[in-house]
């Protein structure tokens, strides 16, 4: 550590006082100290957690009750719609309330969980939708005896129940007008709450991560360390009072008014030491009333004096009054430029002559003992003392570390250390005083403070803030990730908030396309079902007349053309017929309008019957015809929609089967599903046009199929119907070798939810 050569004399430190600094001082004596606000930080942070998480509780809360109230008020309105329409919709019989029901259902009456269930006066479930869901066959079963809904119907209201199976649930019934029937819808309490348990994790998310946010700042200001000059003042001042015990440490800040005094100066004068600061109005009262200390400090900072050296009163605990000298510098710290006083203070009585032998020797043990390096220079570049850490630190011998060696010499026997890297402190650089920061060439860090003395001599300093540099290096790269975390979560934020309003937006256009979609389905339904009725009246007579004519009832029609042209005009007109037919089911399909009346039948029987209408058209081709498999496949289903998949299926086999081709019919049982699989050894199709067999319309062009007439509509309606009762249409085909179709049907109808014939159903129901 190399003294700064400067100029000699007597120096005075320059410190600018301005003309309200008697006011700052006295409003900074009432204001509380730094340890005191430092004290606060964890209070104010739990204090914030406390109401945060208090807030958030409320408002879920609020939240969850207002997700629950509204799917109430919803389920009530879909029972009451859904009542009122029943009644228009009445079945002549029992067994017609699921296609009642399926009619009757409002838009999206089954969604997030709710259950409709009709029930008679007996509560046995004549009807439910979705099929799957609650497959008791009584609702009080269901909902229990004790409730009170099937009594009251819609005078309970919607009530909060637990199910016979233990689920929580809200349940409303309402009666069906004219009826002795009730209608009864059943929703989940989990399924209720599914948005608002999304929103409440959002919520909670949010706060976690700022309040962890928060809990990083206020820890990095918790243990955020003093500065270097600071702390090293601080342990040379209580290193000294503890080598010195008749003496109290002073550092006083003068713009604020706060004393720090040693546990020495406090056992002077018999007090509870304490670690707090002491605040200017404590002092004052216990100095004398003779004595103004605090206008002797103005007077030395008037007049730029940095040397104090004063005699005062204090009271003693036992209540008389002990004379005090107190010797010491105004500085000011280079981070805030705030005055100090940092000094000695001793019994008038018990003052040390200075010069006397216990003076000097406790003198050397106070050096001696302070961590940091200390070199004591007169005003004639001789040593008068240093201690080991100034030895150790610039390797000197200890013959040359003896009082009154030269500074030359002193300088050519050390082995002075390497700087790498010199900073320099702030407002601490002048004509008397030098403050810096040095790293060495082995990276430890060093604050070094010189400064002239009174009698020309000087005084350095060291103190090692290695540790004290790696924390605030530490520090600042935690700040800045905590910005970096910050700039994320914002941006985030902004992007969420940009995506939220990008989802109104579509949903808006969503639900306008939907509705003109909707409007456009309608229209084209209604216009179907007008137009094939309009049709069949006029073709019906065609056909009629035209078996007249053909059978000659009336008598012979002459020439042999007009038998020819009989039979034509039949053929035409009972396939324009069946084109029509088709269309009409395909609307009806489309539209959700049809229902299924479902009943226990025999899936053998049903081919059977199919096989023998095509039966005529095979040997005509010399086709062979072929049964394999159970002899009898019970499930429930709606016999007349099984009847026209297995014929449209069946004659498309036999119409693209070659001559002298075989058509085989497996029937089988797999993991409770009835399977079917028509195999035949016709044309084939390619892999590229298996997707579009089952679209309305659609026809695969070959040479083969052009001489086959069809309107295209045979596969999709037969696929439509399986899925209507909860199946799936399977073809596999190789084309110039032959194709498969499997049917797969449940053992029980079912129509499931997120096919596109139950989606069709439900937006057309509304």
């Amino acid at each position: 550590m190399t003294r700064a050569r400067s100029a000699r004399g007597e120096g005075v430190l320059s410190i600018a006082v301005p003309r309200w600094q008697d006011l700052r001082a006295t409003l900074d004596v009432h204001l509380p100290s730094t340890e005191v606000l430092r004290r606060l930080v964890p209070i104010l942070l739990i204090i914030f957690g406390v109401v945060a998480f208090a807030g958030l509780a409320s408002q879920i809360g609020n939240d969850k009750d207002a997700a629950l109230t509204s799917a109430q008020r919803e389920l009530s309105l879909i029972a009451s719609v859904t009542a009122l329409t029943l009644k228009e919709y009445t079945p002549k019989s029992s067994k017609s309330w699921q296609k009642a029901l399926a009619n009757s259902l409002p838009k999206r009456a089954t969604r997030d969980g709710r259950t409709a269930l009709v029930a008679d006066a007996e509560g046995n479930i004549q009807a439910r939708a979705p099929i799957n869901n609650f497959q008791q066959d009584n609702l009080l079963t269901i909902l229990g005896p004790q409730q009170p809904l099937t009594i009251m119907g819609e005078d309970a209201g919607v009530l909060q129940i637990f199910l016979s199976d233990g689920t929580d649930a809200i349940v409303t019934v309402r009666n069906i007008p004219q009826t002795d029937m009730q209608v009864a819808f059943v929703q989940p309490i989990s399924e209720a709450l599914r948005e608002w348990r999304g929103d409440a994790i959002i919520e909670i998310t949010l706060l976690v991560c700022a309040g962890l946010v928060l809990a990083l700042i206020a820890g990095g200001l918790w243990y955020l360390v003093p500065s270097a000059a600071r702390e090293g003042a601080d342990t040379l001042a209580r290193e000294l009072s503890e080598a010195l015990p008749g003496c109290g440490v002073w550092r006083w800040n003068l713009a604020r008014g706060h004393v720090h005094w040693s546990a020495s100066m406090y056992r002077l004068l018999n007090l509870e030491p304490s670690a707090d600061a002491m605040p200017f109005r404590d002092l004052a009262k216990a100095l004398h009333p003779d004595d103004d200390l605090r206008a002797e400090l103005d007077r030395h900072m008037r007049e730029r004096i940095s040397t104090f050296d004063q005699c005062f009163r204090l009271r003693h605990a036992e209540g008389h009054w002990v004379s005090v000298h107190l010797r010491g510098h105004i500085t000011r710290s280079y981070g805030d430029s705030e005055p100090y006083l940092i000094g000695m203070a001793v019994f008038a009585d018990q003052d040390i002559a200075p010069g006397s032998p216990d003076a000097n020797a406790r003198l050397r043990d106070a050096v001696e003992t302070i961590s940091e390096a200390f070199v004591l220079w007169d005003n004639q570049n001789r040593l008068v003392m240093c201690n080991s850490k100034y030895q150790q630190f610039h390797g000197l011998p200890d013959d040359m570390a003896r009082p009154g060696s030269s500074y030359d010499d002193v300088i050519a026997a050390a082995s002075e250390p390497i700087v790498s890297k010199r900073i320099a402190v702030a407002g601490k650089n002048g004509i008397d005083t030098r403050t810096y920061e040095a790293q060495i060439e082995d990276g430890r860090w060093l604050h070094i403070n010189e400064r002239r003395t009174r009698d020309g001599g000087y005084v350095s300093v060291g103190t090692d803030i290695t540790i004290l540099k790696e924390s605030q290096q530490r520090l600042g790269e935690s700040e800045h990730q905590h910005r970096d975390t910050i700039t994320e979560l914002r941006t985030s934020r902004r992007e969420l908030e940009q995506q939220k309003q990008q989802l109104v937006d579509l949903a808006e256009k969503y639900g306008l396309e939907k509705n003109r979609a909707e409007d456009a389905n309608r229209a084209k339904s209604e216009f179907l079902a007008n137009i094939s009725h309009e049709l069949r009246t006029p073709l019906n007579a065609v056909i009629g007349f035209s078996e007249v004519m053909q059978q000659a009832l009336f008598g012979p029609l002459g020439h042999p053309k007009y038998q020819e042209y009989a039979r034509d005009i039949y053929a035409s007109g009972a396939y324009l017929l069946e084109v029509i037919n088709d269309i009409l089911d395909m609307s009806k399909i489309e539209a959700g309008r049809m229902g299924l009346d479902v009943s226990r039948v025999d899936v053998a029987d049903i081919i059977e019957d199919s096989m023998k209408v095509v039966n005529q058209a095979a040997n005509e081709r010399d086709i062979t015809l072929k049964r394999h498999g159970q002899e009898r496949l019970s499930i429930e289903a709606d016999r007349r929609a099984l009847k026209q998949i297995f014929l449209n299926l069946l004659s498309n086999a036999v119409k693209f089967t070659r001559d002298s081709g075989n058509i085989d019919v497996h029937m089988s049982r797999v993991r409770g599903q009835v399977k079917i699989a028509i195999k035949d050894t016709g044309i084939g199709i390619a892999d590229t046009d298996i997707a579009k067999l089952c679209k309305p319309f659609e026809q695969v062009e070959n040479q083969f199929s052009k001489s086959h007439q069809g309107s295209g509509l045979g596969l999709a309606i037969s696929r439509a119907l399986v899925e209507l009762h909860g199946g799936s249409l399977k073809i596999k085909s190789r084309e110039g070798q032959g194709t498969t179709v499997t049917c797969l049907l449940p053992s029980r109808a079912v129509a499931a939810d997120d096919t596109p014939v139950a989606k069709a159903r439900s937006a057309e129901n509304v």
